[in-house]
């Protein structure tokens, strides 16, 4: 399998696993009014504090991009914070879960803080 990015118009891109991943977990759901939520909150020692949740909102202003049926949304406030980020889906044996490459982060570390 290629591992084809898909990108939104805020500039935030997830990857093929990132799309596959998200449209299971809504199936699971069993609902098809829900959309990924991404947000941002400063804090975390990178400087970024990620959140990805299910939403059925639709906030003033957010920017929503539709992944081959999977609708993701973010708010106005945390789009400049992501342009040009990248969403993915891992699950190898050492790690399973959304990893977020984000050139906006002012440094990194491994203490996980900031990927909530």
């Amino acid at each position: 399998m290629t591992d084809i990015k898909l990108e939104a118009p805020a500039g935030v891109t997830l990857t093929e696993a990132a799309v596959d991943k998200v449209r299971a977990l809504l199936e699971a759901e069993g609902r098809d009014d829900l959309s990924l939520r991404i947000a941002v909150q400063p804090g975390g020692c990178s400087g970024l504090r990620y959140q990805l949740y299910f939403d059925d909102r639709a906030l003033d202003g957010d920017v929503a991009t539709d992944y081959d049926g999977v609708k993701v949304v973010t708010d106005r406030m945390s789009a400049p914070y992501l342009g040009g980020a990248s969403i993915d889906f891992v699950d190898t044996i050492q790690q399973q879960g959304f990893t977020i490459d984000n050139p906006n982060a002012q440094g990194s570390c491994a203490c996980g803080d900031s990927f909530h």
